[in-house]
């Protein structure tokens, strides 16, 4: 039993760190997770021996993504152990008093934000990296660079500096991303926090200069060539070095003297520009925190005072089904206005049939509600019944198209292909940014083409004439003819844009390249079977079956039919039916020019024969490609005895 509760846990934890850390996509608060994280805490002390390899408990929850170059961090970045009573801070200061070490502190707001190194070489910024799992970031250097409170020459000549900082993205900024979100289609960012990571993390820097971050710099992590004794020392000095700081000049000489500041800073929160989690307590001396040293995961100088999630009280006037573009219907409760953390929640999703029957959720009920993560509605529990009231149940009939639905595990389906809610959220995700990035064709107007029986398909709106446009609410003869000229630039898009706007489920953007990449053709697509999907790289059963199952019906071959007719591309510009995997599992370098062949030819031969191209030299790396003036890549290419081919050599290699 004890065995069984461990793993579930870790399991558990383990997927909540995947999503908040890799996937910048949380779906339950920092609270709960805490109270997660100290049950499996609590049971690994008592039971060692059944303590999984992989636990969460001695790990941060991040892992380097293949998509930057890794970087090992010199000095360990771990993260704060919480705390969510006066009562732990004053545990936290009996372990510092046994060690007979100097207890002064400082407080500072906990900055909710993507924690990242920036080093400094003779006062020059040369690196920056994501904290990863505290051993291993990511190399996003060049993003850094784009942020524009990050200095990239010291005011001072400093020999070598290591600075930990937290980027975030101002509410304003957020508020508009989302904004630009939604009208585009796309699924905006739950908070704050997951918009800042998912903007640094871009392969493309341009658009992470486009998200307006800031840096907030809060410690030392190393320096050469200038000592320092206390964290107040440290601050004052990165704020004369050019670096954006949150200046706290009290010095509190015990712990219980900090409770007030806590407070205080819980009160202020609304005031900041960033999102507060909570407040951090840190030793001030430099010397007892090097005494004191880490744990596997956290300092033993520091701790963070988390803040519970603001909860209220409100009443379920009604209950809403949505119904989404798999046609699964997600009910939500409709409540009587209440304010938290500085909105006003109109509505909370009540996840599925599961969920309302555990917490017994009916229609006219008080409720708890709080902010999962600070800014999804959630409700926590129901507190009072109206008298003779019953448990809520999703309607066995389509509110959308009046056809029966199905239970599919713990959710409930419409699967009419006919139903005017789901070929709605089809055609909204159709024509979104990521897919085929047809620009002026928000939700309300795609409902009323619906409605007016303008559209029945994606393949509808390339049969829409200016009148019908034009005799649509606030579209004038400029929005008209943009709209139409999105709608007919849209047809010259590269299938894996088409691919990835049919919306099948499981086949995101990256895998729509993918397959797009292997098969060349949507028409290719259609004859593929399971086994063969299979073979590709990141495609699993479940892509490959919903694949080959939507492209076997015959309402699907005949809107790819109809698609064709109608100029759409569905080929890639250099088709190819079949992909040579010799060079699956390598991973290449070029570097130099290179007579009669551009180094784009190149970087295609390896991407066709299953090779991958990295933009700089590391232990990765299989091969270096040198061509003349191959420079500094060649140099550490040699360092590192990785293996260099000429031209001619790679060619043979490809033979």
């Amino acid at each position: 039993m004890v065995k069984e509760k461990i793993k579930r846990l870790t399991d558990e934890i383990n997927r909540h760190n995947d999503l908040y850390y890799n996937k910048d996509s949380p779906i339950i608060s920092d609270f709960d997770y805490d109270v997660l994280l100290k049950q499996l805490i609590k049971l690994e002390e008592k039971y060692p021996e059944l303590r999984l390899e992989n636990s969460p408990t001695k790990l941060i929850g991040g892992v380097p993504s293949s998509s930057f170059e890794k970087i090992n961090h010199k000095v360990f970045m771990g993260s704060l152990q919480n705390a969510y009573s006066y009562a732990e801070l004053l545990k936290f200061e009996e372990k510092i008093k046994e060690k007979n070490l100097e207890t002064s502190y400082i407080v500072e707001p906990k900055v909710d934000g993507l924690s990242v190194s920036l080093e400094y070489e003779d006062g020059k910024f040369v690196r920056g990296s994501t904290r990863g799992d505290g051993f291993v970031g990511e190399d996003v250097t060049e993003n850094l660079k784009t942020i524009n409170n990050i200095p990239k020459n010291l005011t001072k000549n400093v020999e070598y500096l290591e600075v930990r900082a937290e980027i975030y993205m101002p509410q304003k900024e957020f508020n508009k991303l989302v904004l630009n979100q939604k009208n585009s289609g796309e699924v905006p960012f739950k908070n704050p926090r997951n918009a800042a990571a998912g903007s640094l993390r871009q392969k493309n820097a341009f658009i992470t200069s486009t998200r307006g971050l800031k840096a907030v710099c809060f410690n030392i992590q190393q320096i050469r060539g200038h000592s320092l004794k206390t964290h107040k020392d440290s601050i004052d000095f990165l704020t004369d070095l050019g670096f954006y700081t949150i200046l706290q000049s009290t010095i509190y000489e015990k712990i219980k003297d900090c409770f007030e500041k806590i407070e205080e800073i819980k009160d202020e929160k609304k005031y900041y520009d960033f999102e507060i989690d909570g407040a951090v307590i840190k030793l001030n001396s430099l010397k007892s925190r090097e005494i004191l040293g880490s744990t596997a995961k956290n300092p033993r100088w520091a701790i963070a005072f988390k803040y519970p999630p603001e909860q209220q009280t409100t009443i379920i006037k009604d209950i809403e089904i949505k119904i989404g573009r798999t046609g699964v219907l997600t009910p939500i409760a409709i409540l009587n206005p209440v304010n938290i953390s500085g909105t006003t929640v109109k509505k909370a999703t009540l996840h599925n049939q599961e969920f309302i029957d555990k917490n017994d959720i009916r229609i006219k009920d008080l409720i708890s509600i709080k902010k999962a993560g600070e800014i999804i509605p959630e409700v926590v529990k129901s507190l009072k019944h109206e008298e003779n009231s019953v448990t809520y149940k999703i309607p066995n009939i389509c509110p959308a198209c009046g056809n029966n639905v199905v239970r599919v595990k713990s959710f409930i389906r419409c699967v009419n292909p006919s139903c005017p809610a789901t070929i709605l959220q089809n055609i909204v995700h159709f024509v979104s940014k990521n897919a085929m990035n047809i620009t002026g064709l928000g939700e309300q107007t795609i409902k009323t083409l619906i409605e007016k029986n303008l559209i029945k398909d994606i393949s509808d709106l390339y049969f829409l004439k200016r009148e019908d446009v034009l005799n649509l609410e606030k579209f004038q003869e400029k929005s008209t003819n943009n709209l139409l000229n999105s709608i007919e630039n849209s047809k010259k898009n590269p299938p894996w844009r088409l691919l990835f706007g049919l919306g099948i489920n499981e086949v995101g953007q990256k895998t729509a390249k993918l397959i797009c990449e292997e098969y060349g053709s949507i028409l290719n697509i259609m004859d593929a079977k399971t086994e063969d999907l299979l073979k590709i790289k990141d495609v699993g059963e479940v892509t490959a079956l919903n694949i080959t199952r939507y492209f076997s019906s015959h309402k699907t071959k005949s809107l790819i039919i109809k698609l064709k007719e109608l100029n759409l591309n569905l080929t890639n510009s250099h088709e190819k039916t079949a992909k040579s995997r010799i060079l699956e599992g390598k991973y290449f370098v070029i570097t130099g020019k290179f007579e009669d062949m551009p180094r784009e030819k190149i970087k295609s031969l390896i991407e066709e024969n299953s090779g991958e191209v990295l933009n700089s030299v590391s232990k990765k790396t299989t091969y270096l490609i040198a061509g003349e003036k191959a420079g500094s890549k060649l140099e550490k290419a040699k360092k590192l005895n990785i293996k260099i081919l000429n031209k001619e050599k790679f060619l043979k290699l490809l033979s």
